[in-house]
């Protein structure tokens, strides 16, 4: 989903995103409560692989502009520190993407939260950062496709970065897109340097696509 993309001027976006019909209050509620569960069904998961409370913040969905991204990421993360980070994509009734970032303190600390008691080869700890990515990447995605009665699927997991700062990560000039629905969630665990930051994009048309299926998903309750 990445692509060399000039992103929209701040006035170009901010009427991009005036054009998109918002949902309606039934629809926003209906929206935050399944991604309350997704979110704690990811959460869940990641104390469990971990062995570890985890904590988790109260997810927040909101339309974004690329820029605003950004911003969302460097409020967890100072925008000089260095980060780890993969993605995935997901597609068929909604499509989008998903990005987790570490802190690299937190990506650090993977080896020895998840029982590991000798140093791990560069190799191993990337195959650590994919599978706890991969785990809440496809608590969320199922926890969603269950709650909604609809068919996702999801990519394998890819490193996006490694060690890298975070200004160098997310560039808006290399976003394919320039404004989406962003789903989020911070994940800490008590006492330790873990943190990570889950964020979901669901582009202009997955938006309305997924007016019709929350209506869908009213009606049957």
């Amino acid at each position: 989903m990445y692509c060399t993309n000039m992103a929209l001027s701040d006035s170009a976006d901010k009427t991009t995103l005036m054009s998109i019909q918002p949902y309606t209050e039934d629809q926003s509620d209906a929206l935050q409560e399944v991604v309350n569960i997704a979110m704690g069904q990811a959460g869940d998961s990641l104390a469990r692989i971990l062995g570890n409370f985890v904590a988790l913040s109260v997810p927040r969905i909101r339309l974004v502009t690329v820029k605003d991204v950004i911003k969302t990421v460097t409020d967890m993360v100072d925008n000089n520190a260095e980060i780890s980070a993969i993605r995935q994509s997901f597609s068929n009734s909604l499509r989008g993407e998903a990005i987790v970032v570490f802190a690299q303190a937190g990506a650090d600390d993977l080896a020895d939260l998840m029982g590991y008691d000798t140093d791990l080869d560069q190799s191993a700890k990337q195959e650590l950062l994919l599978e706890v990515g991969n785990l809440l990447v496809g608590a969320v995605i199922n926890g969603i496709s269950e709650t909604l009665k609809t068919d996702l699927s999801f990519s394998a997991p890819s490193l996006m970065a490694e060690r890298t700062p975070l200004d160098q990560v997310l560039v808006p000039e290399q976003l394919s897109w320039s404004h989406a629905l962003l789903m989020e969630v911070n994940f800490t665990v008590e006492n330790r340097d873990f943190k990570c930051h889950l964020l979901m994009f669901m582009t202009e048309e997955t938006i309305d696509s997924l007016r019709g299926i929350l209506d869908e998903f009213m009606d049957g309750i």
